[in-house]
């Protein structure tokens, strides 16, 4: 297979309840524009689980209570997977674009996550209005801003 070459923009940064993208400054024109929008996805690397044994996982015995007992890597946001990347939908706070920096509700994300993209929510291409789940899921949060206030700690993954 062609091996690709990825590039991290910045990294996340979380200190004392903020949440925040920092851009090298060599990206920092790229939040022109982004003015207006709402909420942002952020790609991002799970450097933490990047490892050759957490890139051959395919399978996730149990990742959910109350799921099946085994589910495709592919059916999980688990962070064990061949390319470990992960995509957050975050709102904005604020942004400076000066200084490259891109203000978020929350994410989660570690301090020092590389961030590999950011693209804008857009409704008509990122929101699916009637979207289906399988059963054992259809009793999580319908949105984002229903997600923040719901108890995960029953139902989180379980590496």
């Amino acid at each position: 297979m062609e091996k690709l070459m990825l590039n991290a923009i910045g990294e996340i940064k979380t200190d004392e309840g903020n949440f925040r993208v920092v851009l090298n400054k060599s990206y920092a024109k790229g939040l022109a524009g982004l003015e207006g929008f709402g909420h942002v996805s952020v790609l991002w690397w799970f450097s933490g689980c990047d490892s050759e044994d957490a890139r051959s996982v395919l399978t996730q015995p149990a990742p959910y209570k109350g799921g099946p007992a085994e589910l495709g890597t592919f059916a999980t946001r688990s962070p064990l997977r061949p390319n470990p990347i992960a995509v957050s939908c975050a709102g904005v706070t604020y942004i400076d674009g000066e200084n490259g920096i891109l203000g978020l509700t929350w994410i989660d994300a570690e301090d020092g996550t590389p961030v590999l993209d950011i693209k804008p929510y857009t409704p008509s291409l990122d929101r699916v209005e009637a979207p289906s789940v399988p059963e054992w899921c259809k009793g999580w949060p319908k949105s984002l801003e229903e997600a923040s206030d719901f108890d995960w700690e029953g139902l989180v993954f379980t590496p």
